[in-house]
């Protein structure tokens, strides 16, 4: 069994059905089950075709599939809005679904779990939604981790969440560090689920960052979590201030969060603080299309922080949102990953560091 395996996606730099050559790899390589939760489900042309055959063909040999996401959410959250995946394709796909109810947050998973149970227990997650434009125009990260252990802790998550079609409930567990098979030296992943411990996970970011000796590299569309800030602030001032350090945010949503928070006497604080941090510390952002529904959606969506040799990365972004969601963040002590993680996050780095930034923070 191979070790972890990690692909990273850039805005223009890879094709859909690349992308979906992939995944279907993966679902080909099953054996017994495939559960799948994904929050956004849109596919169309080749793409489409060749997931839906992935799928098919695994249940036409005896595989069990299910998949679930999400709907129906019925609360505000900053930006962009919920997701509506493409029901008919959906149901297209001749398997066992089941929505989610975003109560009181959204079904934010992005992950599968391949024959779990058995030695060649497998999980795809990261911060990849099954769309168009989050293949072709997002930045984002998949990462393959063979786990009969780790499986097994997703496979947790998915049963709570297949058996009450709520995300409210669940997560509520401490999770020790499980081993993953790799030809490296020996690596344990930590995953932590939200909603039950969505605020260690914030935590846990930010105890790292704190605890930084050599690099820190922080990655997510958006930077709301009062801690994290915090601790980001902190590192303007504190022994840490040597520490290399890079940032990369997607400016657009960024920006309209900060317009929400001026009217926000909870948060009145954090505007001030965001900007003090983005313009001290290497900090790069990505201007990308404001949201409309018929609009391309080419947020910059990567979700990963990386701590010395630590890769904290899943689902979670640095939000207080966040924290409700159904949602994974894994931890990996690992130095072969942190460095591939640290490669990406400086290229995109780089990126947009060069592209003077049109929209104004803080205007």
């Amino acid at each position: 069994m191979p070790g972890p395996e990690l692909t990273f996606l850039q805005d223009g730099r890879q094709t859909a059905d690349q992308v979906a050559g992939e995944l279907a790899t993966f679902l080909s390589a099953a054996q017994q089950s495939i559960d799948i939760a994904i929050y956004d489900l849109n596919l169309a042309g080749a793409a489409a075709d060749i997931v839906r055959s992935a799928v098919k063909t695994a249940a036409s040999k005896g595989v069990a599939v299910r998949l679930l996401y999400n709907v129906d959410f019925p609360n505000p959250i900053p930006v962009p809005p919920p997701a509506q995946p493409d029901a008919a394709y959906i149901a297209s796909l001749g398997v066992p679904t089941r929505p989610v109810s975003g109560i009181p947050s959204l079904m934010h998973h992005k992950y599968v779990v391949r024959d779990s149970g058995t030695d060649a227990a497998t999980v795809w997650t990261g911060s990849t939604n099954w769309t168009i434009d989050s293949w072709t125009r997002e930045e984002n990260a998949i990462i393959r981790l063979p786990s009969p252990a780790l499986a097994q802790e997703y496979s947790r998550n998915f049963g709570e969440l297949w058996d009450t079609a709520r995300v409210d409930g669940t997560g509520k567990y401490d999770l020790a560090g499980v081993p993953i098979v790799s030809a490296d030296a020996p690596l344990k992943a930590q995953v932590i689920f939200s909603p039950g411990r969505g605020r260690r996970m914030s935590h846990v970011i930010a105890d790292r960052i704190a605890h930084a000796r050599r690099r820190v590299r922080v990655c997510s569309p958006v930077i709301t979590s009062g801690v994290i800030l915090g601790t980001l602030g902190d590192l303007l001032h504190s022994h840490a201030s040597h520490v290399d350090f890079k940032g990369v945010y997607d400016r657009t949503q960024m920006a309209e969060v900060l317009n929400q928070w001026r009217v926000d006497p909870h948060a009145g604080w954090k505007g001030p603080a965001f900007q003090s941090i983005t313009a001290s510390l290497p900090f790069a952002s990505k201007v990308t299309t404001p949201y409309s529904p018929t609009s391309v959606h080419d947020y910059m969506h990567a979700k990963a922080t990386v701590v010395d040799n630590t890769v904290l990365t899943g689902s979670y972004n640095l939000s207080h949102a966040g924290e409700t969601n159904a949602e994974n963040l894994l931890v990996l002590d690992s130095a072969p990953l942190a460095d591939q993680f640290v490669a990406f996050i400086d290229a995109v780095y780089t990126r947009y560091a060069a592209v003077p930034a049109s929209v104004k923070i803080g205007s």
